[in-house]
């Protein structure tokens, strides 16, 4: 089974009660879960108890503890209101007894409104750009040993940077950057996998756009990097195994936290979604 196809299997979860599921995690190589599998599956966990004609439109989340990915995971569902047009969900992921993820989902019916968007900026596609993977795999003699395994590791999601920055010598630039997104693989038609797939993918690169002015990277030593909550808003449907690109950027950071935003694009310009999370930035001084 490939990764793309086993972290499909992963987002359905095993129901074991009306508002009680289970999953189990894929380990990526970093010691935890990823961020992002506990969201795509608190998600999917959300939409099992919501009809399938309300898509969700917006949700918030925060990491609460870091997760253990040879430990099964329990999500429980609380039904907080069904209203005639909206639907809202609480889900919380425990793991051992402690809860270490919490998110609020809204899900609404589809209807017509007014319409406009942000143009999505002039980017190059992603034909002929170098993924993160393979880059990272053409300097990994030069990583830090405890890091390879999981720099070097195959991914669900392949992502490829336009200008990406050099983690062993970081040079301030400006707290922006865009990568192309498409799942490594095809996908079912299913509209409520990709929406999942799209959460699961929202929590790769983000904090490190926020470290882009601070000459580091994610390889510098002392360095601790966490995702603390994460806000996503859904506007269109779209695929996750066609290319969507992230634009991101960060306003702000202080108080060892930075803050990011970012909007997906389709190919053609259109805006699917946008996220904005704020992640644990810290040094601790080198022994």
């Amino acid at each position: 089974m490939s990764l793309l196809s086993e972290l499909v299997d992963l987002l359905s979860l095993e129901r074991l009660e009306v508002n009680l599921f289970r999953g189990r995690s894929q380990d990526l190589g970093w010691g935890a879960v990823f961020g992002g599998q506990v969201l795509g599956q608190a998600l999917s966990a959300a939409q099992q108890t919501v009809p399938a004609e309300r898509a969700v439109h917006s949700l918030h989340a925060y990491f609460l503890r870091a997760g253990d990915p040879s430990r099964q995971i329990l999500y429980e569902v609380d039904r907080i209101r069904d209203g005639r047009s909206f639907t809202t969900r609480r889900v919380v992921a425990i793991q051992g007894g402690q809860a270490i993820f919490s998110l609020g989902a809204s899900f609404q019916v589809e209807e017509p409104g007014f319409e406009h968007q942000d143009p999505m900026p002039e980017i190059p596609g992603p034909d002929g750009l170098e993924s993160h993977l393979a880059r990272t795999r053409r300097i990994a003699d030069r990583l830090p040993r405890s890091i390879r395994p999981w720099a070097v590791a195959e991914r669900p999601i392949e992502t490829r940077p336009v200008d990406p920055a050099d983690p062993l010598a970081p040079e301030p630039r400006k707290p922006e950057q865009a990568v192309w997104y498409r799942a490594d693989g095809q996908l079912p038609d299913d509209p409520i996998i990709h929406r999942c797939l799209l959460a699961y993918a929202s929590d790769f690169h983000l904090l490190v756009t926020a470290l882009l002015p601070h000459e580091v990277s994610l390889v510098t030593p002392g360095l601790q990097v966490a995702s603390l909550d994460h806000a996503m808003w859904f506007h269109a449907p779209c695929r996750m195994d066609e290319w969507l690109v992230f634009v991101m950027e960060s306003p702000f950071s202080g108080g060892a936290r930075g803050l990011v935003r970012g909007r997906f694009y389709t190919r053609e310009g259109r805006l699917v979604a946008t996220v904005a999370q704020e992640g644990l930035m810290r040094r601790w001084p080198e022994a």
